[in-house]
């Protein structure tokens, strides 16, 4: 069993930044697939990054590409994800996932993020 905790989450002005970290417990933390996923009010979740077990492959949502970067630190089981030119329509709770295989897949509690125009 893996537990994420997602942090950095906050209220920012539109244009602003902010950085979201997850944290992961377990020692196979580097063999996972993680990814940020997000949930706006009304609103299915949906994906907003990849990032692959050695961090040499991402991949984004359209609507983040270029504003937003995810990485990970498999020394301190922390995948992060850098939030760049943040707009009113990036509201919405993120959360962390992480997946091995087709039987392991694990979410995170989610983190509050909320742009003002």
């Amino acid at each position: 069993q893996m537990q994420l905790v997602e942090s950095g989450g906050g209220l920012v002005q539109a244009g602003g930044s902010l950085r979201l970290s997850c944290v992961a417990s377990g020692r196979t933390f580097s063999s996972y697939f993680m990814g940020w996923y997000r949930q706006a009010p009304g609103k299915e979740r949906e994906f907003v990054a990849h990032i692959n077990w050695s961090g040499s492959s991402t991949s984004y949502a359209d609507s983040v590409k270029g504003r937003f970067t995810i990485s990970r630190d498999n020394a301190k089981n922390t995948v992060y994800l850098q939030m760049n030119s943040l707009k009113p329509e990036d509201t919405a709770a993120y959360y962390c996932n992480a997946v091995l295989g087709i039987w392991r897949n694990y979410w995170g509690q989610g983190t509050q993020v909320t742009v003002s125009s």
